[in-house]
Order: structure tokens, then sequence, then C-alpha cells
């Protein structure tokens, strides 16, 4: 399917980002009541970062992502995990059965969706009772290292910002009506990347690409000089990963 968002030419530099904060994932299927075997629609599921954890906890997932280059990574990362089925598809349409899953998720891909359609498209295809969640992974910009790469962006794009992935979805859940009252999990990480893998993770940033255009090349290429200006073969990372998750009402 052909989306706005185009993750092609980022596809391989994605596999270099981190999963998320383990915690927060625990509360997220502690809340939603999930159990081995129960169903999941993991949409916008990429490289199969949010993917591979709920594998990992037993459940049946159907992996849904339009990016063919996205999705070839996706079922290379989770061949050893039957339980795990790839379609192609949007978070506006999923071609997922109605009233077939115990929980929805969107890892770092709600944001780019029409989000209302997405709302109602997770509606229709959870089982009553089911749950809705959306998620990111937000650096820390306090952070000495992310608050100079900031300003390496910032130099090259005029107002540059993260749009809705950093904003509250609290109120985009509510306006729908077709859920229950938003429930927040956050918790904090931090990795130890190789420093190689966190500068080639850079060149994954769509959000960055999109708004840096042919600039974008130029900001990697910073980064890359900053990093390695450190002498490190390692990077600590702080990140925060933040989950909106709702109940549906019927």
């Amino acid at each position: 399917m052909k989306v706005e968002w185009d993750y092609t030419n980022l596809a391989q530099a994605y596999l270099k980002r981190p999963e998320y904060a383990q915690g927060a994932i625990d509360r997220m299927t502690e809340t939603a009541g999930m159990s081995a075997g129960k169903r999941v629609c993991d949409v916008g599921a990429g490289a199969a970062h949010l993917t591979l954890m709920l594998a990992r906890k037993g459940y049946e997932i159907c992996a849904v992502e339009p990016n063919d280059a996205m999705r070839a990574n996706g079922i290379k990362k989770t061949v050893d995990y039957p339980s795990v089925k790839w379609f192609d598809g949007v978070g506006e349409q999923t071609g997922m059965e109605s009233g077939a899953f115990d929980l929805v998720t969107f890892g770092s891909s709600f944001n780019v969706c029409d989000q209302a359609k997405a709302l109602i498209e997770s509606d229709r295809i959870l089982k009553p009772h089911g749950w809705f969640a959306c998620m990111w992974n937000h650096r820390d910009l306090t952070d000495s290292l992310q608050s100079e790469i900031e300003k390496i962006i910032t130099r090259h794009v005029e107002g540059y910002s993260y749009g809705r992935r950093r904003e509250d979805q609290t109120e985009i859940i509510r306006q729908s009506g077709l859920f229950l009252e938003p429930v927040f999990i956050q918790d904090s990480v931090t990795f130890d990347i190789p420093a190689e893998d966190f500068i080639e993770g850079w060149k994954s940033h769509g959000t960055v690409q999109r708004q840096a255009k042919e600039q974008f090349d130029a900001i990697n290429d910073e980064i890359r000089a900053l990093v390695l200006s450190l002498h490190t073969d390692t990077v600590k990372v702080p990140y925060t990963t933040r989950i909106w998750m709702a109940q549906k009402k019927k």
C-alpha cells in the first residue's frame, strides 16, 4: 500500500533503532490482561521492534506494515516466531477481520496515520472490551549528547518540530468516543548502543528527513562527526517510552 511517509530508503537504518523500555511494555500488557495465546494486531510494525517484544510473550500476532522494505526486515527478524504473521496494510485500513484482537498496538506509527480513522479501524478489529495502545520512544533531550544533536538539527531546519509523536494522545482518543478513559504509562531506560549503530540509526528518522529534505545528509554527517569526536565504542542513550492506551467501550 502507498502511504504518505515512505520509509523505503530508511528501512536498513531502522534496524539500528533500540527497543522500547521493557517495564513500560510489561505494564501495558498487564493492564490489557494479556496472556500467552491472546491475539495482537501490531500496526505499522516496521522492522519488528515492538512485534518482537510482544512475540516473546507468546501472543498470536498479525503484524501490519505498508512498506515492502520495512516489512521484509520485520519478517527476517521474526522468522523464529511462527506465531507472527505479516500483512500489507495501514492504520486506517488494516485488512484484518472485525472483532478479532485482544490488543491493537501502534509502535511509533500512530503519528503517521489519520488518527481519527485509525481509532475507528482499531475499534472495528478489537474484540469487545479489547485494548488500543500507541507508543513512542522519546530521547531525553536534556542529555548532553542529545542536546548537541538537537542543535545540529535546528541549525539546518528552521522551525523544526517533532509533530504529533511528542504530543499527549489523550484528547484524540477521548474525542473518538469509542474508548474508556485513556491510561498513560511511561518508563525510562538507558541503552548502551554501539557508536556506529547509533550513527546509522539517525538515518532512519523520517520526521527529520521530511523537514530537512536536501539537508538530511548534512545533518547525518555532522552527527557522525560529533559522535566520533567522543572517541568511544558505545554511546549511552537515555530514552523514555510513553504509552497511551484505552479499552474499547463495547
